[in-house]
């Protein structure tokens, strides 16, 4: 598809051409005025096609190994894909209107709609600093003097460190008439089929009626005419929309962030919202459409403020898989032994974590925990104080298991990171649950397993500067930092020292390993030079990008794909059995890289018993 920029006319042109408008188009107009408030003066609005030309195929790999000669490097800042085979071109139909400046794209009975950035006094300067790998100058980026940061406690900035952010509802005074709240960078909103405001991440709800009510409008205006509305382009700001029944989300976001990533961020926010009421709730809208459902949510702001918080530093976000917490494998055993008694005692799924880190998790027969579940599940207790003070045994729905149905979930910390989960179809079962976890608690004491999670916890799990030297195969051989406590030789100095360089060895810097048959990922530890909060959140938007290419339902997929620009090399491997996402130095050679990946990937293999939950068998989602 060609640029759409040539098609689209601005407000001021289209009011010369036709001075007596009809009511399509002052419609139209009221809808392009609303969106140009969010929006600094920009050029027009210009959407590139997601289709590209042909691609060399890639050549096999062989004996599982990734070949140098299966890539072509990009030039800086540039990207270029390989896939196997002609990426398919996706039919639109374009459909202009010239006396409105909005130009509606048809896709796959989808709506998008392109707005024309206009002239303004709002002061919505989000797009301003904008976070991005490929807008940045080198691993560190200076904050704009207009851009507004998210400052913790130990003045690091909001997105990566999860143990530095402070949870709950943040600015509550701001509303849309607030130069401050048009500055964020990326919103949040869930309202009703009537316009009435749900959540907002920014700002009190009930100041936010009218801008809900505009964006209802857009969304009922685009459904009158038979179609459905997803992205909205205004300047640099994308505007995402999810429409699930009578529930509307929306996020407004000048993050660079892909669509597909944004989109899946809402699907998530409708699941926790989902975990919380289930989708019974829709009854209420049916007998009532101006149902208001912030009472049943009261207290829950804390919940979605940590969602959306963990969209900048857990990978489980976008992998859709779980990580687990480094163990030896006895150690494991021995805690999954005793769920299991549980599980055979009528409990539906006994799942013991630390913090978002799986310990060991069992499930009835014939039952099965997606991981967004999981991951849903585990941010609704970490964020809720009272889960902490005392057990507690909520109602719950897990979206993915029965979205109709409540659970019924016992939780209880057994020390100030671990806790227990079990959950039961049977609203009664609270005494039964408290005596299983009483038996848990005593054969997890016994064993030493508590003891060994928290070493753990204070150990940390892989490191890029450990990764063995020797690429040979050493089939259960331990990990010097997995293994056994960390000596004095295992030091990353030694291995800086023999690579000559910062990170581990190649220049790698960091790398996600995700199991597609266990449907789990390990992910190194950070480290020098990615650092601070900012660089992180950096990096994992970098991953998120490579993710979302390498999964883009329009193509075919691919294996391979390699990236540079001035910040990273970035290279991802996909096969039937994993992924590999890494990230190296910018000067780091293609050649150096590949190898290095070939090592990561034998080095997880030779620790996969202490990384992953190995044994049982895994979950049919």
């Amino acid at each position: 598809m060609a640029s759409d920029s040539n098609s689209s006319t601005s407000s001021d042109d289209s009011t010369d051409q036709d001075p007596n408008p009809n009511s399509l188009d002052q419609s139209l107009d009221a809808i392009d005025d609303r969106l140009a408030s969010i929006a600094l003066t920009q050029p027009d609005a210009v959407v590139v096609d997601d289709t590209s030309s042909y691609q060399e195929p890639l050549k096999e790999v062989v004996n599982g190994s990734l070949d140098e000669d299966n890539h072509k490097e990009s030039s800086a800042g540039e990207i270029e894909e390989e896939s196997l085979s002609n990426q398919l071109h996706e039919s639109s139909e374009v459909l202009a209107s010239s006396s409105s400046g909005v130009m509606w794209r048809r896709t796959n009975s989808e709506l998008e709609v392109d707005v024309p950035s206009s002239p303004s006094s709002s002061g919505y300067a989000g797009e301003r600093g904008s976070s991005s790998a490929t807008s940045a100058s080198g691993i560190e980026e200076e904050v704009g003097e207009d851009e507004i940061c998210e400052v913790e406690k130990d003045d690091s900035f909001d997105g990566v460190s999860d143990s530095q952010w402070v949870p709950g509802k943040r600015h509550v005074d701001e509303d849309d008439a607030s130069i401050s709240w048009r500055k964020r960078k990326k919103h949040f909103f869930i309202l009703s089929n009537s316009g009435k405001p749900i959540y907002s991440r920014y700002g009190d709800e009930h100041k936010l009626a009218g801008f809900s009510a505009t964006l209802q409008a857009i969304i009922s205006f685009v459904e009158n005419g038979g179609d459905r509305v997803k992205l909205v382009r205004a300047g640099k700001h994308q505007v995402v929309f999810l429409v699930k029944g009578p529930i509307y989300l929306v996020c407004i976001s000048c993050t660079e962030e892909p669509y597909e990533s944004l989109r899946g961020q809402l699907e998530l926010i409708y699941s926790q919202m989902m975990l919380i009421l289930t989708k019974s709730v829709n009854r209420c809208f049916e007998k009532n459409p101006k149902f208001d459902m912030t009472p049943l949510l009261g207290g829950t702001d804390v919940v979605f403020s940590s969602l959306i918080h963990s969209f900048s530093w857990n990978p489980a976000t976008f992998l859709h898989a779980y990580t687990c917490l480094p163990l030896a494998y006895a150690t494991r055993q021995a805690a999954g032994a005793i769920l299991q008694d549980v599980a055979d005692s009528g409990v539906l799924f006994a799942i013991l974590m630390c913090k978002h880190k799986v310990v060991s998790l069992v499930g009835a027969q014939k039952a099965s925990l997606h991981p967004d579940d999981m991951m849903l599940l585990a941010n609704f207790v970490m964020s809720s104080e009272s889960f902490r003070t005392s057990e507690s045994f909520s109602p719950i729905c897990l979206p993915r298991y029965n979205p109709m149905a409540f659970l019924y979930a016992y939780v209880n910390y057994l020390d100030v990171d671990t806790y227990l989960m079990l959950l039961t179809t049977s609203s009664d079962a609270f005494y039964h649950l408290k005596d299983c976890r009483l038996r848990i608690e005593m054969v997890l004491l016994k064993s030493n397993v508590l003891s060994e999670v928290q070493r753990s916890m204070l150990d940390g799990g892989m490191r890029v500067e450990d990764l063995p030297a020797d690429p040979s195969p050493r089939s259960g051989s331990l990990s010097p930092h997995l293994g056994q406590p960390r000596l004095a030789t295992d030091s990353p100095d030694r291995f800086r020292e023999a690579f000559g360089g910062i990170g581990g060895p190649a220049g790698l810097w960091h790398f996600i390993y995700r199991s597609i048959y266990l449907d789990q990922y390990v992910s190194s530890e950070f480290s020098s030079p990615i650092n601070s909060s900012r660089q992180q959140k950096r990096l994992y938007r970098a991953y998120q990008k490579l993710y979302a290419s390498m999964h883009d339902k329009g193509i075919r997929p691919h294996k391979t794909q390699f990236r540079r620009d001035e910040n990273y090399v970035l290279l991802c491997w996909v096969t039937q059995d994993f992924e590999l996402y890494a990230a190296f130095d910018p000067l780091a050679d293609k050649a150096l890289a590949i190898k290095t990946c070939n090592r990561v990937c034998q080095w997880v293999k030779d620790v996969e018993n202490e990384i992953f939950l190995l044994g049982a068998s895994p979950f049919s989602w």
